[in-house]
């Protein structure tokens, strides 16, 4: 089998390791790929040959998906894969949210359109929240002093683990085209992470701040703008996919046995959906 994966980055980056493992040829375009984007003849040469195609870009500034615009008419492999965001449901009160919510009025709504136009193209979709795994996580923000207690009482958030997010599209190629939420079974505050983490490694939490005088930057206030919980029930009675890691304690504990207070490994902020 051959995939070709368009930004071979963090989250497919696991995925391709575990395909890999199991014999799969695996090339891509991105950090970790082996053709640039804009090599023409090299990116439509991979996908003449590839059995199996799987997008990670997300919309680009001027809010148009480069791999659709450039490459959508050369995407005729039996099975399409795109990573999208459950930033497409929008603001839901806290509500529990499935993929027969309405999508497209949310701050996303270039992402919305994207995700429209894989499932056009018969792609199954992965909808996935904030990203959290190996020098992305809450210990990584507790070392390097990034971490945040913010006081923003009834503000729920999904997350789902890097390895479960490999989990969720490998379970879905043996599945039917569609939308599936991938993520962990237990919404909840982010303090409730911060603490956590804190207590596993035995460093103090950061201070908790009211929200408004919190200095953050736009994008930051926008995500905590939207409060919903993203059920994955579909995912789990489709196509047979279970989390690894079903809430952040599994999936904290998993990493605090490579992590400590001094770790020296890479520490960029847990990635929402558009940050792959």
């Amino acid at each position: 089998m051959r995939l070709f994966v368009f930004g071979l980055g963090y989250s497919a980056g696991v995925l391709a390791r575990r395909l890999r493992a199991q014999g799969w040829h695996v090339g891509g375009t991105g950090r970790g790929g082996t053709v640039a984007f804009d090599d023409g003849v090299a990116v439509l040469a991979e996908l003449a040959g590839a059995t199996h195609v799987l997008s990670s870009v997300p919309p680009g500034r001027d809010g148009a998906d480069a791999v659709l615009a450039q490459y959508g008419a050369a995407l005729r492999a039996p099975w399409i894969g795109y990573l999208s965001s459950t930033g497409v449901y929008g603001d839901c009160g806290g509500a529990w949210v499935d993929e027969t919510a309405p999508v497209g009025h949310g701050r996303r709504s270039a992402r919305s359109d994207a995700d429209l136009a894989w499932q056009a193209l018969g792609a199954r979709v992965f909808r996935l929240p904030g990203i959290y795994g190996p020098g992305r996580s809450a210990f990584d923000r507790l070392r390097d002093g990034t971490a945040r207690r913010l006081i923003a009482p009834g503000q729920v958030f999904s997350r789902v683990h890097v390895d479960d997010i490999a989990g969720g599209v490998i379970a879905g190629l043996a599945g039917m085209p569609g939308v599936y939420n991938i993520a962990d079974d237990e919404p909840c505050d982010a303090n409730a992470v911060i603490e956590e983490a804190a207590r596993l490694i035995g460093v103090a939490p950061p201070p908790p701040v009211p929200l408004e005088q919190a200095d953050l930057s736009p994008m930051a206030r926008a995500f905590y703008a939207e409060n919903r919980r993203v059920a994955n029930g579909k995912a789990q009675r489709v196509l047979g996919w279970r989390p690894r890691f079903p809430t952040y304690r599994e999936g904290l504990r998993d990493l605090s046995a490579t992590t400590s207070p001094t770790s020296d490994s890479a520490a960029p902020p847990t990635l929402n959906a558009d940050q792959r």
